[in-house]
């Protein structure tokens, strides 16, 4: 960097005069370059304005990031996609099961049971999800479905511990259309979302307001 500032030998400090012409020129070369740049910023400031800009959006994804994630899918490292299937009625019911087994899910409703989509896809997170959930929920058996490298696997879980396997036909031949659409990347949660899909978070309660709703569909009878 010094070297490009490095004065030159020749450098004769007539050649640095310049004519009161030759100084209006550049002055109004430089006042138009400003104002083009200027210009630019203005116009995307506007485009975003014009498209409902929302300073809470959130930035736009890291492409460092978003090719890790593809790569470890790739390979198995990470889940593309996992879920656990149950036959509660209701998905704010599995969603407070799931904040009181310290599970962060988004819990869809079906009329084939409730559907809780993880979000902890690393290693054998889904796994652990499964066991802690049908630990914690003693009684109540799940299904939980992988997705690893475009390898799909489904097994039972009943009180921490995984039994019998379920091909995929058989499984979502009893589950909600949009189960297979999740497993093979056909749908999004988002996506989900916007066809009116209810989706209850599991970190929208907290210990108190998760037994509360236990309880208010345990008196229902509706658990």
């Amino acid at each position: 960097m010094a070297d490009d500032f490095k004065a030159d030998d020749d450098f004769n400090p007539d050649d640095a005069h310049f004519s009161d012409e030759e100084l209006e020129a550049a002055l109004a070369g430089f006042e138009k370059e400003v104002a083009e740049q200027d210009a630019k910023a203005a116009g995307g400031t506007d485009a975003a304005a014009g498209q409902g800009a929302n300073p809470d959006a959130e930035a736009p994804a890291d492409p460092a990031a978003n090719f890790d994630d593809e790569l470890e899918g790739l390979i198995g490292n990470k889940a593309k996609v996992a879920v656990i299937i149950t036959r509660l009625a209701s998905a704010e019911l599995l969603a407070a099961f799931c904040q009181l087994s310290d599970i962060s899910a988004e819990c869809l409703a079906s009329r084939e049971g409730a559907v809780a989509v993880l979000d902890n896809l690393n290693g054998d997170g889904p796994e652990a999800a499964a066991k802690d959930l049908t630990t914690v929920v003693a009684g109540m058996g799940v299904v939980l479905a992988v997705n690893r490298a475009d390898k799909l696997e489904a097994h039972l879980y009943v009180q921490g511990k995984p039994g019998e396997e379920f091909v995929p036909p058989v499984l979502f031949g009893s589950t909600a259309p949009f189960v297979e659409d999740l497993m093979l990347g056909i749908a999004t949660l988002d996506g989900l979302k916007a066809q009116g899909v209810t989706a209850v978070p599991s970190g929208k309660y907290d210990r108190e307001s998760a037994l509360q709703v236990i309880a208010k569909h345990t008196r229902s009878g509706r658990a």
